[in-house]
């Protein structure tokens, strides 16, 4: 009896170790596959966004005349930004939020859009991103306190700076953290398009849909890896916990054909966001192509949404 008790404890044993082993391993290629920001698929995925999504590379870096501007994180990383002010002083401005794997001149459409609506614009490198410090991509948690510090950085320079937060992907979800702080007055909308719910969440809807596998338990190994690699927690990136303390009017913007966000996502925040609210579900928009699908509808509900808060 001894014996067989012994013979099953081992076994036991042998496969929790077997687990643990292929769980760590797991979470350790997810974690450098899509939380490493040296990883070379971040290029990969930026070049394809950027190839299908965006048709003006030019304007911001040869035809804006921006300016680099630069903070320090709260963990003393530095940071980048391209500011672009209007030659016409005005206090309007935008902080501009990119996406996932990208950088900060990838949004030069969106950003020669706001400008020829009268905003000066701010679009930071998120962190592991283009010029700024950082060995991992912060899937919107710690990106949400940057972008904190480039809303005072604007508010220190001109306190009477009326301010919009616009992101895409994971943008969107960054600028849907940031609403969840104490931000100042002067932040007075935000404009977010194809957000996911929170880093886990949406880890967990490609591991299912593109690879059939369950969330649990890789993306709980891979949580586990983050926390230690990058110090934060897959769950903590959470846009739908923090829209639930949200005082600041916003627009969520959807495309029903994403596959990489799914739109249902949308659904959820919206009816989680305790403020002012509103959303827009674009007809055949994909993964951060929603304006490519319904140019007019997606940028009349923009400057509509910037009239009623900001114009």
């Amino acid at each position: 009896m001894k014996k067989i008790k012994k013979l099953i404890l081992i076994t036991f044993l042998i496969l929790l170790i077997a687990i643990i082993s292929i769980g760590t391993f797991a979470g350790n290629l997810l974690y450098n596959i899509a939380i490493d920001s040296n990883f070379s698929k971040n290029t990969i995925y930026a070049e394809y966004v950027y190839k299908d999504t965006y048709s003006d590379k030019t304007w911001l870096l040869q035809r804006s005349n921006y300016t680099d501007e630069y903070i320090n994180s709260f963990d003393n990383f530095k940071l980048h930004a391209y500011m672009i002010k209007q030659k016409k002083k005005t206090s309007k401005w935008v902080i501009i939020a990119h996406g996932y794997g990208e950088e900060g001149k990838l949004m030069s459409i969106n950003a020669l859009h706001f400008y020829s609506l009268g905003y000066n614009i701010l679009i930071p490198d998120l962190r592991g991103s283009g010029k700024s410090e950082g060995n991992y991509i912060g899937m919107g948690w710690y990106d949400r306190l940057d972008i904190c510090d480039w809303i005072d950085r604007i508010v220190d320079d001109d306190p009477n700076s009326e301010i919009a937060l616009f992101g895409i992907s994971m943008g969107g979800s960054t600028i849907l953290m940031s609403s969840g702080e104490d931000l100042p007055s002067n932040v007075k909308c935000i404009i977010s398009d194809c957000a996911y719910t929170s880093a886990y969440d949406v880890f967990g809807y490609e591991l299912n849909t593109y690879l059939n596998t369950p969330s649990f338990p890789v993306v709980d190994f891979t949580n586990l890896v983050t926390m230690l690699r990058a110090g934060y927690s897959l769950k903590d990136a959470s846009a739908i916990e923090q829209v639930k303390k949200s005082k600041t009017p916003t627009l969520f913007i959807h495309g029903d054909s994403d596959k990489i966000v799914p739109s249902y996502m949308m659904d959820e925040l919206y009816d989680a966001a305790t403020c002012e609210k509103e959303k827009l579900l674009v007809k055949d928009g994909e993964h951060a192509g929603s304006d490519l699908a319904d140019f007019n509808a997606y940028w009349d509900s923009i400057k509509s949404f910037l009239k009623k808060h900001i114009d």
